[in-house]
């Protein structure tokens, strides 16, 4: 078997371990109940400079189940200071759950040292989540994702995936394969899936976004093939089309429901999966970021409320 021929035969594995095919699936999902759990991502309020306390104080002021830090933060609470028991002692008096966490270690690189140190990044970073009681944290291509990187080939990314799994194993938490629409790499989903799968790792799960979904060009279907117990966490957002995609940059997106994303598609696909995870807003829209971060905290609930409760009135 050729190169080509193996990469097609692993395209087909990844789609047959994805497709959800049990007898859940097969029952009449569109009257399932449909109960997500909605997470403030901080990148939406990021430009506020909000300190951490403050943005875990402000997700369960207004409403919302968890909350997605990013690491940067709790390691600069740390060095200032803080109590990591405190803090997860704190988001448990909120009732609130560190559904994931934003990092950037580069563990996908080709450089054998960059990457080693990017392992040990993420196992630092591994560890502050998993002190504040959290279980899960973002695996984007961070180091390989300009467009003058190199393309890597995805079978030695499954092995470096492979690893930080591992990694995250020792720990107790869960790297998920982020997909990133502008990248040299992961850029589509169908990519992240396939990482995911030849990983060989039970744990392997993967991390889509409304926006960066579209702005690779992956087509929302895709999402129909996934097992929802293979998804943990989605990006909620939303994107215009009054341009071309390739030009749209993260500023663009907007609020669940202000585009153009085919959201009453996107969130049945899900429902029928079997999705059981959390719906985590994150925006990192200039405009917001001007804004009280109060008012965008619960505007961007309740957009992510309406376009929930939109879907399954169509779909009742």
């Amino acid at each position: 078997m050729n190169r080509r021929d193996a990469l097609t035969t692993g395209t087909a594995l990844a789609a047959s371990w994805c497709t959800f095919r049990s007898s859940a699936a097969a029952s009449d999902s569109t009257t399932a109940e449909f109960n997500p759990r909605y997470c403030l991502n901080t990148g939406t309020i990021r430009g506020q400079e909000l300190t951490l306390v403050e943005q875990i104080d402000l997700a369960a002021k207004t409403g919302y189940d968890g909350i997605e830090p990013w690491t940067r933060d709790i390691q600069k609470y740390k060095d200032e200071g803080g109590s990591l028991p405190d803090l997860k002692k704190r988001l448990e008096d909120h009732g609130l759950r560190v559904e994931s966490a934003i990092g950037f270690a580069n563990w996908i690189v080709d450089d054998d040292a960059q990457r080693e140190k990017g392992l040990e990044d993420a196992r630092r970073d591994m560890e502050l989540v998993k002190a504040i009681g959290g279980s899960h944290i973002a695996a984007p291509p961070a180091g390989a994702s300009g467009q003058d990187s190199p393309k890597l080939d995805l079978f030695v990314v499954a092995e470096r995936y492979g690893a930080l799994l591992k990694a995250g194993e020792v720990i107790g938490v869960i790297p998920q394969i982020e997909v990133w629409g502008p990248s040299r790499n992961l850029s589509r989903l169908g990519e992240a899936v396939f990482v995911a799968v030849e990983s060989g790792h039970p744990h392997a799960c993967v991390l889509p976004d409304v926006y960066h979904v579209y702005r690779g060009g992956s087509g929302f279907d895709g999402l129909g093939v996934i097992a929802g117990t293979a998804l943990h966490c989605f990006h909620m957002n939303d994107y215009p089309t009054d341009r071309p995609r390739e030009t749209l940059n993260d500023a663009d997106r907007v609020y669940p429901g202000d585009g153009n994303a085919p959201l009453n598609e996107i969130i049945n696909l899900l429902r029928r999966t079997g999705f059981n995870g959390a719906l985590s807003l994150e925006l990192f829209n200039r405009d917001y970021w001007k804004q009280p971060a109060e008012e965008v905290a619960i505007t961007g609930l309740a957009k992510m409320r309406d376009a929930v409760a939109q879907a399954v009135a169509v779909n009742a």
